[in-house]
């Protein structure tokens, strides 16, 4: 009954009820090279169990063209160095597809790895491939994501803005990245009057948020994922900033909400793809038929879907279309090619465009921004698409 319902909601999978033959062929495996433990095991785990579900309602109804999906989960630990050596030992095994990594980091480990194949469908929104890469990446990207956060900001007369970053590698990415964002037309009434960093390492930034306070701002932006954004919630509970604050949806979970419940700030931003947006009146017909379904899985899994959860389900169901069009036995070129052209596919972020987004698919016009409600214990949509605020 739920394969039948599922397929009656127009899932992106096509998950109609097909026999499976009574002799099946081996198993398709897709490698996924994952966050499992570690900093980033928030993210991770949750991404892990969207496949998980996906695997699951794939095998319901056929497989891959009657071979059962099956990934191969490899735990990273949160490390570029291991990521590397796993991803090699899967390149030994010639899959035509892959999953990995998690995070920014260790997705930038494992993309020149990749450069001739196979397919890597790297689950972090915070990496930028080039067009005609084997590189695709999730959701919709933390520079279209950014752009939104500002946007509302802005649009609220919120224009003292403050920000803090890691000082490693990927924070200085995502400082060049919102910088320029600000940088925009746009945001030209927009003033950084407070640029803060840290080391992931830090088990306290309270002399940054000092600092961060005393500039005066009328918002604060946090760009950091995992376990270091735990040590800013405490700063800025322990300096008493007051201001409305945002961060990454790599930290929109369910579990680190509820870990970090009592230091969280009293006004927290975070925006995010249209998975999170539950009136149907704000989708089309098609996304809104990808809601039902990908929340109607979680459901009968007796679990709530949080970003986690859209950054495993989306890519993979966009690698199934691809191998259930495509076959089991096309390459990775094949693949490549297939998805670089899909140009109205419905997932639970939106309509799929790899030509308007190359590597993506999506833009700024898929993000919401969302305010955390401790009340509803949820994230609650406080903007249209692209971060106007709500009337």
């Amino acid at each position: 009954m739920r394969v039948r319902h599922l397929a009656a909601s127009g899932l992106a999978l096509g998950l109609a009820a097909v026999a499976v033959p009574a002799c099946a062929a081996d198993p398709y495996k897709i490698p996924a090279v994952m966050s499992l433990t570690g900093s980033g095991a928030f993210i991770g785990k949750g991404e892990q169990q969207g496949l998980q579900l996906v695997q699951k309602l794939v095998n319901e109804s056929g497989g891959i063209k009657g071979r059962m999906l099956e990934f191969a989960f490899q735990d990273d630990q949160t490390n570029p160095q291991i990521a590397v050596q796993l991803a090699s030992e899967v390149l030994g095994q010639k899959p035509q597809v892959m999953i990995g990594g998690s995070i920014v980091a260790t997705c930038r480990a494992i993309a020149p790895l990749v450069k001739t194949g196979p397919v890597d469908y790297c689950l972090s929104p915070g990496i930028h491939p080039e067009k005609g890469d084997y590189v695709f990446t999730g959701s919709v990207s933390t520079l279209d994501l950014a752009t939104a956060l500002v946007r509302y900001f802005r649009m609220k007369g919120w224009t003292r803005i403050a920000l803090m970053f890691s000082s490693d590698a990927t924070g200085q990415d995502a400082e060049n990245g919102l910088k320029s964002v600000l940088g925009q037309p746009e945001n030209k009434d927009m003033q950084i009057v407070a640029t803060a960093h840290f080391n992931t390492t830090d088990v306290s930034v309270s002399a940054q948020i000092e600092t961060v306070k005393a500039a005066n701002p009328q918002c604060f932006i946090a760009w950091s994922t995992g376990t270091p954004i735990a040590t800013i919630f405490r700063g800025v509970r322990d300096q008493g900033l007051e201001v409305p604050m945002g961060t990454t949806d790599g930290n929109m979970t369910y579990a680190q909400m509820g870990q970090y419940a009592d230091f969280l700030p009293k006004q927290l931003y975070i925006p995010a793809a249209q998975w999170v947006v539950r009136d149907a009146k704000e989708l089309g017909p098609e996304v809104a038929k990808q809601h039902d379904a990908f929340y109607a899985a979680y459901a009968d899994a007796h679990a709530q879907p949080d970003v986690a959860a859209e950054l495993g389900w989306e890519p993979a169901t966009i690698l199934v279309h691809a191998l259930r069009t495509r076959g089991p036995d096309a390459t990775a070129t094949e693949l490549r090619d297939f998805i670089a052209g899909i140009s109205n596919f419905a997932g639970v972020n939106g309509i799929y465009d790899f030509g308007k987004s190359p590597q993506r698919g999506l833009d700024v016009s898929d993000a919401v921004v969302t305010r955390w409600s401790p009340e509803a214990k949820t994230w609650q949509v406080v903007s249209k698409a692209a971060g106007v605020p709500l009337p």
